[in-house]
């Protein structure tokens, strides 16, 4: 119920009221497992955060954000990843682009050789969220 709750008032913060526009969002929220936010905070920035600046210089995304959070009972996550597109047809493909850009990118850049199954897990991801106006 608390999780339902959180996932409505993050939607309801990351959209404006209003008739809608043509941005598309997703929300990924991870939670830091054992003590690792070293590794997890290094892993986003040179790897998720990386690939999302070049997302935006080469217009394929129109934004983003990498957010930490505080851990609790009500959200029981420690960092919020958010990609917003322009439209549909940059949403539609994301996959393709996004698949381009690890192919460019290459290895995965890692702090202490911890694997991400060691020190991030995925709580809950929200994909496709419509904006308003």
């Amino acid at each position: 119920m608390k999780l339902k709750f959180l996932l409505a008032t993050l939607l309801f913060c990351c959209l404006s009221f209003g008739q809608s526009n043509e941005k598309i969002t997703t929300i990924e929220t991870v939670e830091i497992l054992n003590n690792n936010s070293e590794e997890a905070i290094y892993y986003f920035q040179n790897n998720w955060k990386q690939l999302r600046i070049k997302a935006v210089k080469k217009g394929y995304i129109h934004s983003f954000q990498f957010l930490k959070t505080t851990y609790s009972d009500e959200t029981p996550f420690h960092l919020m990843l958010i990609t917003t597109y322009s439209d549909k047809a940059q949403y539609d493909k994301r996959e393709a682009h996004f698949s381009e850009l690890i192919k460019e990118k290459g290895a995965l850049k890692l702090l202490n050789e911890k694997e991400p199954s060691e020190f991030r897990k995925s709580v809950f991801v929200v994909e496709g969220a419509q904006h308003l106006e």
